[in-house]
């Protein structure tokens, strides 16, 4: 397990540049607008602008291999769920039928709920990008600091930072505990049975929680020693000056959520695009 899984990247990158504050503003107006609509027409653009920005930021499919894999089960999951318990959906929302497969019972594969669930995957698709890349190239003191800027009390934004420091810590050492017990002969290998790697990964979670116990404990008093929370405010040592790069960020964030509310809003009268009312 790679050690640098889920933490801050030290890369300098256009993305990289930017400040914690206009990561967050760019995030949230990019991840709204796919959240809002419905027009695979809107969305596939910002699925490549989210791709790219990736790719600009420089980000190693190693880095990323785990939340990858998990994302995926959980895309499958939501498609499958989706159609077990609303086959009808895509009727519903675009007022047309037209049926490609009749499985069993009520459940039928129609082309408005095919093209309903593809829809959805590529807004998931939309999103993850831009996630991951505000995770891994923001330094978790910079994020609190952007957090503390728009609002949020810098307790509240301390906390997410911390959590966010905690990841690769947690990974580093049960990637450690990992390998004392199999100094020792436990085995959590393939090749051991599938109820013997269960009962054993659990005898190195044990050890693992009270480690993380230990450690929040230590901040914790740490924290009180020095005063954290007596004041209703205070200063960031990372954080970053607005520069011409964040302007940029900031407008081209707003000029897609606001085209993705027009598309909406006076072409589609709705949130979904309807292509089988066309012409």
């Amino acid at each position: 397990m790679s050690s640098k899984l889920f933490s801050y990247n030290f890369i300098d990158t256009p993305i990289h540049r930017l400040s914690g504050l206009t990561k967050l503003m760019a995030f949230l107006l990019l991840t709204f607008a796919v959240m809002f609509s419905y027009d695979i027409r809107v969305i596939l653009p910002v699925m490549a602008f989210s791709i790219y920005v990736m790719k600009l930021s420089r980000i190693k499919f190693s880095q990323i291999k785990v939340m990858v894999i998990y994302v995926a089960v959980f895309i499958v999951t939501n498609a499958i769920i989706t159609f077990f318990f609303s086959p009808e959906e895509g009727v519903k929302i675009y007022r047309t039928r037209h049926v490609i497969v009749d499985i069993i019972g009520p459940y039928i594969l129609t082309q408005e709920q095919l093209f309903y669930q593809i829809t959805k995957l590529f807004k998931y698709a939309s999103v993850i990008p831009l996630g991951i890349t505000f995770l891994l190239t923001t330094n978790p003191s910079e994020f609190a600091s952007a957090l503390n800027g728009v609002g949020v009390h810098y307790k509240a934004a301390y906390a997410v930072s911390l959590t966010l420091r905690y990841f690769p810590d947690i990974q580093r050492e049960y990637r450690n505990i990992s390998l004392s017990q199999q100094a020792r002969g436990l085995d959590i290998s393939k090749k051991a049975k599938f109820t013997s790697r269960v009962k054993n990964a659990l005898l190195i979670m044990i050890p693992l929680v009270f480690s993380t116990l230990d450690r929040i404990e230590l901040i914790s008093n740490a924290m009180d020693l020095r005063g954290f929370g007596k004041h209703k405010k205070r200063s960031w040592f990372s954080k970053k000056k607005i520069s011409p790069g964040d302007v940029i960020a900031i407008v081209i964030s707003i000029t897609i959520f606001l085209g993705t509310v027009a598309v909406s809003a006076f072409i589609n009268h709705g949130r979904f695009y309807n292509p089988f009312l066309q012409g």
